[in-house]
């Protein structure tokens, strides 16, 4: 049965914005900054066992990084004090080391004091600065501009600017488990955890959430984006958090993490790509980064310590996949993975959105051509990867409704055991792995490029990727009659998965075979100079650059496809 999706407006869960926990969380602000900056002080006072030698190492470490970052990987976003206040920290060591008339209390404290400078600064640079009235206009120039563009290319005639035929959620279909992430939104938190293919994504996710009618989220998304005007202002608007990935260093780990515990503590619905960084290979993610995901284990801990054991307290992890037919930066992507995995030189990024004209004209191609995107919501779970019911209640795998947190307890009371949730943050992460498999959408454009690709393959079987990937373009040719068969028993085999649950399928998905093969052919990459898939004059499938073929057919690893082709 073809998929219907979201196409209405939904009225929002809280229509007043003093309601919003994002507005209450920026009102104190402050209080917030200085909360997190002193629970990330004792984080780091834990790890070092409260070891003065620790300390100092992990002091002189941050130093020695930090000086370093500053030196070979400056950016136009960081703040302009940065050489100063090292400079500082610098002075302070040196001094602390020369002192010897210091006992070892002394000393510990003013090193203590020189950590609580450090998380300060830490905690006020990754704070977010949510400002209601920005959100509101960010929210609709977004809407107002896309909708525009999408009409001006579908209405011909002077009336397309003005008119409102087609609206975004023509182009934007939503669908999954909408009315379940409202109405857990208006009982507990929700942490929305998306897949994360395109710089894109968060734009998109942040519309979605608006027309859902839930209340923002707050989201960390990386510093480099803060260096390109027209995505500082929306990540600002939409309750961004500062991420910054060049800081290995354990003093910012911390303050990371914290930031995010507390925030999810202080009830405030929260976005993070557990995947870290976009998929460079065009999978769905497989491995995905545990240190974000653990603070809404270590949050939901803390709600049960404090006593909050009702629905309110509870947090639940809707995980998202967002399907694309292309995606813009899928060439330097690919070209990253291949020189990671080959082992080749380091390839420096260049990215297509280095500017705020790069993105204006993306988008404007991006709207004006009839290529759909789908968002799939899918079903919410607590932090122990139980699905919950509508009334937030954990279910086992039976469905009877268990008690979360008996899972935190030892000796009759709610403890904290690092090792304990770091098992269960292993564990989430792979129910969050199956769970964007089985709501990632069948495209077209992936269907075809994974079975040109694994023809190709199967064609030059001695060859391992990197050989197969320098074949030259103009000696791969498959035809047309081979082609369309193997999609045949592919897409038998994909309706067959979607009938065990196991992946969903676009509508467009439902045609006859040559209608989904020229969807397919049409869409994939279709915006890049070379395409990745065509048909050249003897209605044969060629390719224009096999390393993108291989990009756009990853999307359907994962379903063990590939065995077909043996």
């Amino acid at each position: 049965m073809a998929e219907t999706y979201i196409k209405h407006k939904y009225d929002p869960i809280l229509p007043q914005k003093d309601e919003w926990p994002v507005v209450k969380l920026s009102k104190s602000r402050k209080e917030f900054v200085k909360k997190v900056a002193e629970a990330s002080k004792k984080s780091v006072l834990q790890v070092t066992n409260n070891n003065i030698d620790l300390l100092k190492e992990e002091l002189e470490t941050t130093l020695y990084r930090e000086k370093l970052r500053i030196k070979q990987n400056p950016w136009a976003v960081d703040p302009d004090d940065e050489q100063e206040f090292w400079r500082s920290v610098r002075s302070k060591l040196v001094q602390l080391s020369a002192e010897g008339n210091k006992n070892k209390s002394q000393k510990k404290k003013a090193y203590v004091e020189i950590l609580d400078e450090i998380t300060m600064r830490y905690a006020e640079e990754i704070a977010s600065n949510f400002i209601h009235s920005h959100y509101k206009l960010t929210r609709r120039m977004v809407t107002y501009g896309f909708s525009r563009l999408l009409n001006a290319a579908r209405v011909k005639g002077i009336k397309s600017i003005f008119s409102n035929q087609y609206t975004l959620q023509d182009k934007i279909q939503i669908v999954g488990e909408t009315d379940q992430i409202r109405n857990l939104a208006s009982k507990g938190t929700i942490v929305m955890v998306p897949t994360h293919f395109s710089n894109l994504d968060s734009i998109l996710i942040g519309w979605i959430i608006s027309v859902l009618g839930l209340p923002p989220f707050i989201y960390g998304a990386g510093l480099n984006l803060f260096n390109i005007g027209i995505f500082a202002y929306f990540m600002n608007a939409l309750g961004a958090y500062k991420v910054d990935r060049r800081k290995k260093n354990l003093p910012y780990l911390e303050t990371l993490k914290t930031y995010s515990s507390e925030a999810i503590q202080f009830g405030v619905h929260s976005l993070f790509f557990p995947g870290g960084t976009r998929s460079r290979s065009g999978m769905i993610e497989k491995k995905l980064k545990l240190g974000l995901l653990s603070t809404a284990v270590e949050a939901q801990r803390a709600n049960f310590q404090k006593g909050v054991k009702d629905v309110a307290g509870k947090i639940f992890i809707v995980p998202v996949t967002i399907n694309y037919h292309f995606v813009l930066e899928a060439p330097s992507l690919i070209k990253e993975h291949l020189s990671m995995t080959g082992q080749e030189r380091y390839y420096k990024e260049s990215d297509e959105f280095s500017t705020s004209y790069k993105i204006s004209k993306f988008l404007v191609k991006f709207f004006t051509k009839g290529s759909d995107i789908s968002v799939s919501i899918g079903k919410a779970m607590d932090v122990l990867g139980n699905y919950v019911d509508q009334d937030g209640q954990s279910l086992d795998k039976h469905g009877r409704i268990i008690n979360t947190s008996d899972y935190f307890i030892s000796n009759g009371e709610i403890t904290i055991d690092a090792q304990r949730e770091e098992e269960y943050t292993h564990h989430l992460g792979k129910r969050i792995v199956e769970e964007f498999h089985k709501i990632n959408r069948v495209f077209s454009s992936h269907f075809v490029a994974f079975v040109a690709f694994q023809l190709i393959k199967k064609e030059n079987k001695k060859m391992d990727l990197y050989s197969l990937l320098r074949l030259p373009e103009e000696d791969i040719e498959i035809p047309y009659g081979e082609f369309k068969s193997t999609c045949e028993m592919i897409l038998q085999c994909i309706l067959e998965l979607e009938a065990e649950g196991k992946v969903q399928v676009a509508p467009h998905m439902r045609n006859d075979i040559n209608a989904i093969i020229n969807h397919g052919l049409e869409n994939v990459g279709m915006y890049h100079a070379k395409r990745p898939l065509v048909k050249n004059e003897s209605g044969n499938i060629v390719t224009q650059d096999l390393s993108l073929l291989y990009f756009y057919h990853n999307r359907l690893l994962g379903y063990e496809l590939e065995r077909k082709f043996n």
